[in-house]
């Protein structure tokens, strides 16, 4: 079957940490009303494990006018922690610009995005979420937390930036892997995430399974070829870890695979940072385009106040300052002009879009995600 809806991406830009890793900050805040002194302490809600501070704080104003400290909990996915936290400090000194009498203060947790999604859906309280995949959005508006038209409530069907997913080697590419079909050789060992709870994992499953689709011109519901390759790459996995945070330190600290399956913006902070001189990376002929939408969890913004800061941090997502850092982190900005001038660094690479090749993601998750779905089946030991 010849695929559809096959585009050229435009270069990518990027960047990332662990598994379920929140970033938080407990702090009072005062507000002074009239002589009156009220102090308000905003808890913010916990997944709990490991913990670290990401305040995006300014300096006090000296002003008659009453003062507010605001909280946000932005829940993400595993790889964009590096991005917000930079992306928190630029919008918090916005903020108070335009706001003299506030501060906003952002903390962050980051996980497998379902993993996440299911931790808003149990009462985790985020004020703003900003995933890999639509379906994590999908449960949470089932759930009636976020609104059912939140694409439609910012540019580009609230998507700011997109990935791909790339192939991460040791360094001068012992094993002389190219492409998709190299990782089911039997003497290639893998590295990613599980698909059962990180949106990065189940990206590097389709973008195999499309590739073998593309290369054997089959479709979903005739693939035997293409289930062939992908079982025996899967026979190559040595680690499914949590997230693909926790997959990129078991391939750079840890030592194990010989190759690593993980986003563009993840795959360039490892040779830049976590492992630079030890990593390289393969860009693949084919593979699978990741959408990363955001939304307002409108039914906790509204209760406590906070839907108007909450909505202005999102929106700032599309302003160029901001463009710019997901451009100098490997991320794709959806602004052209943005893309187009980092193209040194963001490779072009044939991609395709799930929904166009799977279908609608509900049906994604059915086919291949559910207990006994098609990875099960494939990844399962004969």
């Amino acid at each position: 079957m010849q695929m559809n809806n096959i585009t050229k991406s435009q270069p990518l830009r990027h960047i990332s940490i662990t598994d379920n890793q929140v970033i938080q900050n407990k702090v009072p805040r005062t507000l002074i009303m009239g002589g009156a002194l009220t102090m308000v302490i905003f808890m913010t809600g916990c997944n709990p494990t490991e913990v670290t501070q990401s305040e995006t704080q300014t300096d006090t104003q000296k002003s008659a006018a009453p003062s507010q400290d605001i909280d946000l909990l932005n829940v993400s996915y595993d790889v964009s922690r590096d991005f917000y936290k930079d992306y928190n400090t630029l919008f918090a000194k916005g903020y108070q610009k335009e706001h003299p009498n506030s501060k906003v203060h952002v903390n962050q947790s980051h996980g497998g995005s379902s993993k996440q999604a299911l931790s808003v859906a149990n009462g985790l309280q985020a004020d703003v979420v900003t995933f890999n995949q639509e379906s994590d959005m999908n449960l949470l508006v089932e759930k009636g937390l976020v609104a059912a038209d939140w694409q439609k409530a910012l540019p580009n069907g609230a998507v700011p930036y997109t990935s791909t997913m790339v192939l991460l080697v040791r360094s001068g590419n012992p094993k002389g892997i190219k492409d998709w079909q190299d990782l089911a050789r039997s003497d290639v060992a893998i590295v990613i995430p599980n698909p059962k709870t990180s949106g990065t994992a189940r990206y590097a499953f389709l973008g195999a399974y499309g590739y073998g689709l593309h290369s054997f011109k089959e479709t979903v519901e005739n693939s035997t070829k293409t289930d062939t390759f992908i079982k025996k790459l899967l026979a190559n996995v040595v680690t499914y870890d949590n997230g693909a945070r926790a997959a990129t330190t078991s391939f750079t600290q840890r030592g194990l695979g010989d190759v690593l399956i993980t986003t563009e913006n993840e795959a360039h902070l490892a040779a830049k940072q976590f492992a630079k001189g030890k990593v390289d990376i393969v860009y693949p002929s084919y593979s699978v385009l990741i959408a990363n939408p955001v939304a307002v969890v409108n039914a906790v913004t509204d209760k406590a106040g906070k839907t108007e800061a909450a909505n202005t941090y999102l929106k700032g997502l599309w302003d160029t300052p901001a463009q710019e850092l997901m451009a100098q982190m490997y991320m794709r900005p959806s602004n052209e002009q943005v893309l187009a001038a980092h193209t040194d660094t963001l490779l072009d690479i044939e991609t395709f879009e799930p929904v166009s090749v799977f279908g609608p993601w509900t049906q994604i998750m059915e086919t291949f995600f559910v207990d006994g779905g098609r990875f099960d089946k494939l990844a399962s030991v004969q």
